[in-house]
């Protein structure tokens, strides 16, 4: 027999709602460390020399030099990083804050004039926990490990988050206006889901 909408929850069935919404609120609370043990778990890549990070989609290995023009800098298919090895990593990460900081603003202001909107901010974080995201301030923000990816991939990012500043929803409207920046949306959407977890794996970590 069902229970009616007035008959009140017996002890052990407030038990286990409350046990499931404390199992929420974790997961909700915890969910960059989750990520990063999501990472660890399908083996985590340091940002130092010897190591080999898709750059713009294209796979580049980390190479240590004594001397040169910059303490990081791009090369014949590689990142060279100049200094103590004990520095690299450190190095490495912002060299890859500054390249993503830059693309993500310049598609981010190009797809925001095609649609006639402009935002208030552009941030680039250290996100485990989503790609990009619009506040209602009009504030963009993204996921430095976009540089990672493919640069459609990173465009489709940007358009979608941009997009929201015309609809702050998912209706037909916001597709409509993400489709007209990237036409070929489905595209960038399967890499994501194909691979987007193992952009998680680079990173200084703790």
């Amino acid at each position: 027999m069902e229970a009616s909408e007035d008959t009140p929850l017996s002890h052990e069935e407030l038990a286990a709602v409350a046990g499931a919404r404390a199992a929420l609120d974790f997961a909700r609370g915890e969910h960059a460390w989750i990520s990063g043990q999501l990472a660890k778990a399908l083996g985590a890549v340091a940002l130092a020399p010897g190591e080999t990070i898709p750059f713009r989609g294209a796979p580049h290995e980390i190479r240590s030099i004594a001397r040169g023009p910059a303490p990081v800098w791009r090369e014949d298919g590689g990142i060279l990083v100049r200094g103590q090895p004990r520095h690299a990593p450190r190095r490495i990460l912002d060299f890859l804050k500054r390249e993503a900081r830059g693309l993500l603003a310049e598609r981010a202001l190009e797809h925001a004039a095609t649609l006639g909107v402009k935002p208030s901010r552009i941030t680039v974080r250290d996100t485990l926990s989503r790609w990009g995201s619009c506040s209602s301030a009009r504030s963009l923000s993204f996921s430095w490990r976009l540089i990672l990816a493919p640069d459609f991939v990173l465009d489709y990012v940007v358009a979608h988050e941009v997009a929201h500043l015309r609809e702050m929803n998912h209706s037909k409207r916001f597709w409509a206006h993400v489709r007209a920046l990237v036409p070929d949306l489905e595209k960038p959407q399967a890499w994501l889901k194909s691979h987007g977890r193992e952009l998680q794996r680079y990173g200084i970590r703790n």
